[in-house]
């Protein structure tokens, strides 16, 4: 039985996230703006969760309907089989999400939808379940049109860029889908060399290790669909037993990080430890306008730091021209990818640009440049 799902992911990567669940085996596959639909079974759902590298949550749809007040969301949400998806004793949220609702209060909106379901299991079951805002065993997510209200179940519980493996983090870290997502967007391949000469806490070269290993991004934490009444525990485990037959055994790679700050390095150091992926990368502790080129040729990324104070953004300033010196220099042959939410950035570098992608790292507006980098020719006049 085919069910439907939506996939939302960070703003910019539709693109790269559909192609993804085209790969998985997803069907009836439609990019909208921050997410993707998709069609499948409930095991293929399943799967998409465990290895899913965009995506942000797989959200079940449960119903679409016509409202024009409170009275008609909780009547739709009262008449669904609440009682058949899960048991009262888990604990729930609601999540609301709107574009041009007329209704006057969100919050009372998602109080009707709260009350709705609750009411329904005391109805079936003589009790109701508890809410619980921080940590739920169940969320249910509202979206809500001018006349349309759309209703998920989420079946992965955390976010799914919480893959379980990165516990040290700096002051801004990357998603780890958002650094997954700009790894596909630049082109790299495993195999290919790729440096991340400001690496933080490791972000980039954790995905990139994971892909090149082929280590499902899901593999090591757990998910809300395991908490559903339908849950098939004999058939999850199939799937969880052919995601890790299909690992690569851990060894070096060529993928190399640097950082400034030993305390960045640390935390990179300790992340991949923590996922069992230690020796695969090469990390040393470095000035970015120091760097060498590790091989001939490859792909480097990094997140800019993000200037938000006028001292901050005199810096950036500074570092940008010499930082197009250092990739002029010493990185012919190879592609660079900067992540910056600076968008004066191509003015101070002084590199021709060869692309720029619009992506948002949350609700903070960003670019990726792509400077194709060929030995004494990139400069601007």
């Amino acid at each position: 039985m085919s069910e439907n799902f939506f996939a939302p992911c960070p703003r910019g990567l539709e693109a790269v996230l559909g192609n993804e669940l085209t790969t998985l085996g997803a069907q009836d596959v439609r990019a909208t703006d921050g997410g993707v639909h998709f069609c499948g079974t409930w095991l293929l759902g399943c799967r998409v969760n465990l290895h899913s590298r965009i995506a942000s949550r797989i959200l079940w749809r449960v119903a679409m309907s016509n409202y024009r007040s409170e009275q008609d969301i909780y009547d739709t949400v009262y008449a669904l089989p609440w009682g058949d998806w899960f048991d009262v004793s888990r604990t729930i949220r609601v999540n609301m999400a709107a574009i041009k609702c007329p209704l006057k209060s969100l919050d009372f909106v998602t109080l009707k939808i709260k009350d709705a379901v609750c009411d329904k299991f005391r109805k079936l079951v003589g009790e109701r379940p508890s809410v619980d805002t921080h940590a739920p065993d169940m969320r249910i997510h509202a979206f809500l049109e001018q006349s349309r209200m759309t209703l998920y179940v989420d079946t992965s519980g955390d976010a799914l860029f919480k893959r379980g493996v990165r516990q040290y983090t700096n002051i801004a870290p990357l998603r780890e889908n958002l650094a997954a997502g700009i790894l596909l967007l630049s082109g790299w391949q495993p195999g290919t060399p790729l440096l991340d000469p400001m690496c933080g806490s490791g972000t980039f070269l954790i995905e990139a290790a994971q892909m090149s290993l082929n280590i499902a991004p899901g593999i090591g934490r757990r998910f809300a669909f395991e908490k559903l009444n339908n849950f098939d525990a004999a058939a999850w485990e199939k799937i969880r037993a052919e995601a890790q037959a299909a690992q690569l055994p851990v060894s070096e790679l060529p993928i190399f990080g640097s950082d400034l700050y030993g305390d960045e390095l640390k935390a990179a150091h300790l992340n991949l430890e923590n996922a069992g992926i230690r020796q695969a990368v090469d990390l040393k502790q470095c000035n970015v306008l120091e760097v060498s080129a590790p091989a001939a040729h490859g792909v480097l990324v990094a997140n800019l730091p993000y200037g938000e104070r006028m001292g901050e953004l005199a810096e950036l300033e500074a570092l940008y021209p010499k930082l197009g010196d250092v990739l002029k220099k010493k990185f012919g042959g190879w592609n660079a990818y900067l992540f910056t939410s600076d968008l004066r950035l191509p003015k101070f570098i002084r590199l021709s640009v060869s692309r720029r992608t619009p992506l948002f790292n949350g609700a903070i507006e960003c670019r990726l440049f792509e400077y194709k980098l060929v030995a004494g020719s990139n400069r601007v006049k």
